[in-house]
């Protein structure tokens, strides 16, 4: 059976929510949940703060839905997961069956990532961070 566990510790360190209306999905988290929202990066993205100083959940993002493979829309959620090394994690998601929508790219300031789309068809990321 090929490798799967590619680091003892592989976290959901991030995840991210694809809205097709940023400031109407801004509202509700934020009327809902209390959450906090901070533009970063480009246009419509936005850091969500889950939590308080005492227990400060995880981090997230807020975004405009957007299409990494060709013709399917990125679903509601996403999950990035925490990894020493995203080329190891791409070898085991071939060897496992999955597929890699989107080889290693850098974000500055964040670190390496790759999008993946494991055995349930749907797309991650695993990223180390910088």
């Amino acid at each position: 059976m090929p490798q799967t566990n590619v680091r003892a510790a592989a976290n959901v360190q991030h995840f991210s929510i694809n809205a097709d209306d940023v400031p109407r999905a801004r509202r509700f988290y934020e009327r809902v949940f209390g959450w906090r929202f901070t533009p970063w990066g480009p246009p419509g993205f936005l850091l969500a703060t889950t939590g308080t100083d005492d227990d400060p959940g995880i981090g997230g993002s807020l975004q405009g839905r957007r299409e990494l493979v060709k013709g399917e829309r990125m679903p509601g959620y996403e999950c990035t997961i925490g990894v020493a090394d995203v080329e190891a994690v791409a070898a085991a998601v071939v060897a496992n069956g999955g597929q890699i929508v989107l080889p290693r790219t850098t974000i500055p300031t964040v670190g390496h990532l790759i999008f993946f789309r494991g055995l349930t068809r749907r797309v991650a990321r695993a990223v180390v961070c910088t």
